[in-house]
């Protein structure tokens, strides 16, 4: 009996080897495998010209195991990008003025759900083009330091701190929760020490000091690594210290491998390696490395996985020639197939839970929504001279006039998708007052006194005549500020105040100042909607305007939220990400990365509008804050209560900052964000805002080992709704060893 059963359990055995063979050809399409077993198993099946292949961006298919092709390029900064439909939410940087971690990571589980059913759309009608993928290429976490760069609307401000913050829940929204499978992979960019000017990127070699960099520059790439496990990380175009960063030893290898032990992806920016060897007289480079074969291989073994670009093909000539060891490719292979594994792309959809996300999620009743409660949330009162908003809806004339009123892809920004229908601002605010005329004039243009109207010719903007034709309106609304087709990357404008993308001086353009005085003068309410990425000055406009409403690029629902506010329907709560300076003349050299004098952190003279800044439509007033304990040890927390009293006539929202001043580290910063929070207070009522402060919250850098961390002393922690000294109060709080 026994020996027939040990027969029988063999037969079992064998007739289960053949059916797994039958199931699964090849063992690393066997999804009961142990992930690391398959990459094995996969790498060592693949030809040395094949391996080759997978290590750029647009993967060709390798058909002999079924392999399809596959391009690790797609895009997903305020939406799923350049793949067709798509919700569009705000701008990243109009996000960043929400101050609101939990509303941006249900913002991106939507962008991930969208992402997800298109993807497996595109799988099963085998379209394997590029932006069809998973991996996308957000958030970019890079700091804001000057409002000249163009790029600067893509990020989430100025401040270490809330970027490292809204970054990583960003990260935490698209990569899902699942234990077996990522959702799709987010990606830290562009690390490191990268913010413009645009026209010199290619070139670019940035010296900033140590201080600088682990204080400013470093945080929130560390924040996403270490906390978010974010799976991929593009390395930027400039230089630092002498190395393009795509084979920058210290930022790639001490820094990134070693110090946060990060062991996941590392990819190029797109033409990054072209950029170590390539001779181009239109677009001066690095140039320094010989050739693509000696440039490639410095930035495969610095780290660099995966090349956005063509370069990594002469890799197969480095291996061929003796200057690369086969062996070192598979490095930078496992880490490229595991993420694939993770991802579930080579697993049945009944395996992957995310594959049965319906098509219908793509720009579904319920992403609509949630756009344009981001975009109500991320708007920005700067002025409301003599309570002129909320308008009285009781009005019977209106004026809607500027080169933003009536602009849907101004809307969009730039790395978008394609909305089935948006609304624009003209749009918002006649639907919103169906019963009152409407008078539009699109005035002038952004930056010039020609304008079309799409009908008839080009012609001069006549801000005397646009004027005239308010004189019966009760209010006009000016539409002005900035586009997309203005600030954004490496752009071909060459234009006075832009250049290339970036701006050399960040005034509103004269035109626009000029139909502002001609409004004026009608002596009408003038309520100005500003549509920008990146801070304005706007002393000018402050004295001209009665009303000032930030809107930045809203998304696809903007012109909603924009007359839901003015006209009282939504109580604005947006703060600013970004420092509004009063004058080009506060800001230092574009080209020196040095933090002094920037940002709130370190400038000394008093801004127009300063970050954390924005009314709104009540009041709140701040009681006196308890800590849990008045003195900790240098490795434990600290919680804050600070009790919020609603003194207006209106519900509202009110974004609670807790700023740390750092009195044993004279070298600053002189204040730092280390926590907030956003409240929800009813007319009269009070609320409690509790926030929780960590060890790193009272980091001081100390200049000799060259590291932050914490020194005992005392500190003073600010607390209110404003990085202004006016507007914070203050309590201290000792470290001890």
């Amino acid at each position: 009996m026994k020996r027939n059963f040990i027969l029988f359990s063999i037969l079992c055995l064998a007739v289960m080897a053949c059916d797994e063979k039958n199931d699964y050809e090849f063992a690393f399409r066997n999804p009961d495998l142990g992930v690391e077993e398959r990459v094995d198993d996969l790498i060592g099946r693949l030809s040395l010209e094949e391996k080759v292949g997978q290590m750029m961006n647009q993967t060709p298919a390798i058909e002999r195991l079924g392999i399809p092709e596959y391009d690790w390029w797609n895009e997903a900064l305020h939406g799923v990008a350049r793949a067709g439909r798509a919700t569009v939410f705000p701008q990243s940087i109009a996000m960043a003025a929400t101050f609101d971690e939990d509303a941006l990571q249900e913002t991106f589980t939507a962008v991930s759900d969208e992402a997800r059913a298109k993807y497996h759309h595109y799988q099963r009608e085998g379209e394997y083009d590029r932006y069809k993928g998973l991996t996308f290429w957000t958030p970019n976490i890079n700091i804001f330091r000057d409002p000249r760069w163009g790029r600067g609307m893509e990020t989430y401000g100025e401040d270490p701190y809330l970027t490292s913050r809204l970054g990583l829940a960003v990260v935490r929204g698209l990569q899902g929760d699942d234990p077996n499978y990522f959702k799709a992979h987010a990606c830290a960019k562009h690390y490191a020490v990268h913010s413009g000017p645009e026209w010199n990127r290619h070139e670019f070699d940035v010296a900033v000091s140590p201080r600088d960099l682990y204080l400013t520059y470093l945080p929130a790439f560390e924040t996403l690594v270490r906390e978010g496990n974010v799976q991929e990380v593009m390395c930027a175009y400039n230089r630092y210290e002498g190395r393009p960063c795509c084979a920058s030893g210290k930022l790639l290898v001490d820094i990134l491998r070693n110090d946060w032990e990060y062991d996941r992806i590392i990819l190029s920016d797109c033409g990054a390696i072209d950029d170590f060897w390539r001779k181009d007289p239109n677009t001066p480079r690095h140039e320094t490395h010989p050739d693509r074969e000696s440039a490639s291989v410095d930035a495969v073994r610095t780290g660099t996985d995966l090349e956005c670009g063509g370069s990594y093909q002469s890799l197969l000539d480095a291996v061929k020639n003796g200057n690369m060891k086969e062996e070192e490719l598979d490095v930078s292979l496992r880490r490229l197939f595991r993420g694939r594994f993770e991802l579930g792309m080579f697993d049945p959809d009944d395996r992957v839970p995310y594959a049965s996300i319906p098509y219908s999620v793509v720009e579904s009743p319920k992403h609509v929504e949630l756009a344009l409660e981001m975009a109500r949330k991320s708007m920005v009162l700067l002025k409301n001279g003599g309570g002129v908003l909320p308008l009285n809806k009781n009005i019977k004339k209106i004026m809607v006039t500027g080169p933003n009123a009536n602009d849907s892809t101004m809307l969009w920004a730039n790395y978008n998708g394609f909305p089935t229908h948006t609304v624009t601002i003209l749009e918002g605010i006649r639907e919103k007052m169906p019963d009152a005329e409407v008078i539009y004039e699109p005035g002038c243009n952004h930056t010039d006194n020609i304008l079309s109207d799409g009908l008839e010719p080009y012609k001069p903007a006549d801000p005397s005549a646009t004027a005239a034709k308010a004189k019966d309106a009760d209010v006009i609304i000016f539409v002005g500020g900035l586009s997309p087709r203005l600030e954004g990357e490496e752009m071909p404008v060459l234009i006075d105040g832009f250049k290339k993308g970036d701006r050399t001086n960040i005034d509103l353009p004269q035109i626009q100042r000029d139909m502002l005085s001609a409004l004026k003068e009608t002596g009408k309410p003038v309520i100005f909607v500003v549509c920008t990425g990146s801070a304005l000055a706007l002393a000018w406009e402050h004295e001209k305007a009665d009303a000032i409403l930030n809107a930045w690029y809203g998304g696809q629902t903007a012109g909603t939220a924009v007359a839901d506010i003015l006209f009282g329907d939504y109580n604005p709560s947006g703060k600013l990400p970004v420092t509004f300076y009063a004058s080009t003349a506060q800001l230092p050299d574009f080209e020196n990365y040095e933090m002094a004098g920037r940002t709130y952190r370190y400038m000394t003279e008093a801004p127009l509008y300063p970050f954390g800044y924005g009314l709104s439509y009540t009041t709140f007033t701040f009681g006196d804050a308890t800590l849990s304990s008045p003195e900790i040890t240098k490795d434990r927390n600290v919680t804050l209560t600070i009790p919020v009293k609603n003194t207006g006539d209106a519900d509202g929202e009110e974004v609670v900052q807790v700023y740390v001043k750092n009195p044993n580290d004279p070298a600053g910063p002189l204040k730092a964000l280390k926590g907030f929070c956003r409240i929800r207070v009813k007319a009269g009522g009070t609320e409690e805002a509790v926030i929780t402060l960590e060890p790193k919250a009272f980091y001081s850098f100390n200049d000799e080992k060259q590291i932050p961390e914490v020194r005992p002393g005392k500190y003073y922690i600010l607390y209110g709704n404003s990085s202004a000294g006016k507007d914070l109060k203050e309590i201290e709080l000792t470290v001890k060893e």
